[in-house]
């Protein structure tokens, strides 16, 4: 399988006036060509951090991140980052919000109007084009903001717990709609989330972090017996309790 991403050794420390506070530790892992893997850990770990280092934000003070094959500063793959908030912009109907990543890197053209239409067409936005967000479900604005993300064609995807601000059955909907869109667009994806319940449903494996200064405990493969693969039917599954109940254990196991 095509290794799409590497972290080797990466160590990272947050340096204020009031001192230095280590956040990740000797971190290692890769991400393979249409893989989805789920980052857990305990909260302030540095989790987000870690998808901001990916994301080129910020530099690891040691290690290195490549990205097919070469360094993240010399890489030109386009990395695709989803938060915890939509951010769509209410005065730009969905359409035009989705249109947004393709001005801002000076994209638009007519080929990529046409790939933004056939999307949103696809994943049921088609009738919603002209709306504005505020007239959107939260579901649906998640979904827009995904088109907006995919759009740009990103070979991987960073979702810093994309789905953590709607309510619970709409979370639900909306891991299922999304984790599927993602596999059928064959996508290699990273999810930081707290929702162990929301890593099992999605993942094809998950890395358990410490807590701070973060370094891995275990990656733990998830592998389901399913005709069809769904985030919902793996909810479902006699494996679910299983990996769920193994990475909570590991994650409160003591140091």
């Amino acid at each position: 399988m095509d290794q799409v991403l590497e972290l080797k050794n990466i160590h990272y420390t947050y340096h204020t006036l009031d001192g230095e506070t280590p956040a990740l530790t000797d971190i290692s892992f890769s991400l393979n060509k249409g893989e989805f893997v789920a980052i857990v850990g305990p909260s302030g770990c540095g989790k987000s951090t870690l998808l901001s280092l990916i994301a080129g934000l910020i530099n690891p003070e040691k290690g290195l991140i490549k990205i097919n094959g070469k360094y993240l500063r010399e890489s030109t793959t386009n990395i695709g980052y989803m938060l915890q908030h939509d951010e769509l912009f209410e005065w730009r109907t969905i359409y035009h919000n989705v249109l947004l990543g393709l001005e801002i890197q000076h994209m638009l053209s007519a080929k990529t109007r046409a790939r933004a239409h056939e999307l949103l067409d696809i994943y049921g936005l088609k009738n919603f084009e002209k709306s504005h967000p505020s007239e959107l479900s939260g579901g649906m604005r998640q979904r827009a903001a995904l088109i907006r993300t995919l759009v740009l064609e990103p070979d991987i995807l960073l979702l810093d717990e994309p789905f953590s601000a709607l309510d619970y059955q709409t979370r639900l909907t909306v891991g299922d709609d999304i984790g599927q869109i993602i596999r059928q667009e064959g996508k290699s994806a990273l999810l930081v989330t707290h929702d162990l319940s929301e890593a099992v449903s999605l993942a094809d494996r998950v890395i358990i972090l410490s807590g701070r200064p973060a370094s891995i405990r275990q990656t733990i493969p998830l592998i389901f017996d399913l005709e069809q693969n769904t985030p919902l039917n793996r909810r479902n599954s006699p494996e679910f309790k299983n990996y769920f109940n193994l990475i909570w254990k590991e994650l409160n196991c003591d140091e």
